[in-house]
């Protein structure tokens, strides 16, 4: 039996479906189960938790095989973190009570990145984490390609994204959660000893202009990337009720300048199988 987290989202759910598809059992450990009817009618068991319950959590991974663990996003975290940093600390105590065989967890490309920015908080947990005796992956993805859905609505009304990904013909490691579930689900149904670290990102590196060029395509209209000015960040940030925006903004400038990568590159990173095309499709249908 596998125990999974974060099942009612784009990734956990994959690892959910793959893992059923391959004959698995499933536990689907959620904080709310009355979301969960779904995955019942699909044969998971159902576990309440709560990510910071520590007690929760130990009898919901209790006896798994292999657990995945997916934290909720926190994109305006306190100065240092301190949410991430308590997290870890339920998380690894949770693990260690249960003792599972082996633990998938969900991290973040340029997690192993000096610089204090947004995806610190994942760094701050792995390296909890990798305290832990039995074996763990740290599963590292590109941004996730399905972050566009927020410019679904601008590309089909005016033909202007705005795009804080700059400049606008730098490639991006970019990947569909349709490929992160799907080789999380493979690693948690393999055998490995200590601690591992995968990097996935999708078949290639994607421009922002390409993406508005490919929602052009689908679109039927002309489709523009516009890029947002630096130095109205902070305030935009702050106008959309972030307390603390400088994590997000350093995080983004990571990414344009390049610190943000992979530990392996594009030459070291596991290559998915799903292109931009196909994700923005579905993305459109959806909305």
């Amino acid at each position: 039996m596998f125990a999974i987290t974060g099942i009612t989202g784009n990734v956990g759910g994959n690892v959910a479906r793959n893992l059923l598809a391959a004959g698995w059992p499933v536990r689907a450990v959620m904080r709310d189960v009355s979301k969960g009817g779904g995955w019942a009618q699909r044969g998971c068991e159902l576990a309440t938790a709560d990510i910071l319950d520590v007690a929760a959590l130990a009898s919901a991974f209790e006896g798994a095989e292999g657990v995945f663990l997916l934290v909720p996003p926190n994109f305006d975290p306190a100065p240092n973190f301190p949410e991430a940093r308590a997290t870890a600390a339920t998380l690894k105590s949770a693990i260690e009570t249960a003792r599972p065989g082996r633990v998938v967890y969900l991290s973040t490309i340029g997690a192993q990145a000096d610089e204090p920015n947004l995806l610190t908080q994942h760094t701050i947990i792995e390296q909890v984490l990798g305290e832990l005796s039995m074996p763990i992956v740290f599963l590292r993805p590109g941004w996730f390609m399905e972050n566009c859905r927020w410019d679904v609505a601008a590309a089909r009304e005016n033909g202007v994204i705005p795009s804080f990904l700059q400049p606008l013909d730098k490639p991006v490691p970019m990947v569909a959660t349709a490929d992160v579930g799907r080789v999380a689900a493979e690693l948690l149904q393999g055998i490995w000893n200590g601690g591992r670290v995968i990097e996935l990102e999708g078949p290639r590196r994607v421009t922002p202009d390409e993406i508005a060029a490919t929602f052009a395509e689908l679109l039927g209209r002309p489709v523009r990337m516009d890029a947002v000015p630096h130095e109205t960040w902070e305030s935009l940030f702050k106008s959309q009720g972030m307390k603390n925006p400088i994590p997000r903004i350093k995080m983004l400038d990571g990414f344009n300048e390049g610190w943000i990568e992979f530990e392996g590159a594009e030459a070291g990173s596991r290559k998915g199988k799903v292109g931009l095309q196909a994700v923005l499709q579905t993305l459109i249908e959806l909305r």
